[in-house]
């Protein structure tokens, strides 16, 4: 029997994030899950060794990496269409779920329990630290677009900002506040 799961998660280089906005640079969600993989290992790291934690980081990062599975089923839709209602959200939510599951099938029945644990079945500390993580990677995508002089990503920049100021989650702000602003700097000022 063959199983196709791997070839799909492939597929995800070819899912676009931020479909209504006008990127200088186009972001795919192959892409954004390493990078949200990345902060949320670090969130759960500062999170163990400066707020008296207890994630296992590497199980954090594995999850983030698979956040986005669905959407090689689905696409990526919009925040602004995701979020406009809570039918549509609920909705959505549903959709994300069947589409996991269906993925899900597409591995032995031996593998399986495990990816469920990555992609269907976390706790809510682990959900809380890659939500946080998802939020900061797109924070940092309007920084990189405005850097590059591309103003369509200032509401958005200003508006996820605010979403991280409000998660009150010591760990985001650590990051933020050591790590955040060298997004701001070119590669020359990082040196």
């Amino acid at each position: 029997m063959k199983f196709h799961f791997f070839a799909y998660m492939a597929r995800m280089k070819y899912i676009k994030r931020w479909g209504l906005m006008n990127s200088v640079k186009e972001e795919n969600i192959q892409e954004h899950s390493l990078q949200t993989a990345m902060i949320a290992h670090a969130l759960a790291l500062i999170s163990n060794k400066y707020y008296d934690g207890n994630v296992d980081a590497e199980h954090i990062a594995a999850i983030a990496m698979y956040h986005e599975t669905s959407e090689v089923l689905t696409g990526d839709l919009s925040t602004p269409i995701k979020y406009f209602n809570p039918k549509i959200k609920t909705a959505y939510k549903e959709i994300e779920k069947i589409a996991n599951e269906k993925l899900l099938q597409m591995l032995p029945d031996e593998l399986r329990p495990e990816y469920e644990k990555l992609i269907l079945d976390y706790t809510p500390e682990e959900y809380k630290l890659v939500k946080a993580a998802d939020k900061i990677c797109a924070y940092l995508k309007c920084v990189e677009e405005m850097k590059s002089g591309n103003l369509e990503f200032r509401e958005a920049k200003n508006s996820l900002w605010h979403e991280i100021q409000k998660m009150h989650l010591a760990e985001v702000d650590y990051f933020m506040e050591n790590f955040g602003e060298s997004f701001e700097l070119s590669l020359d000022s990082l040196g």
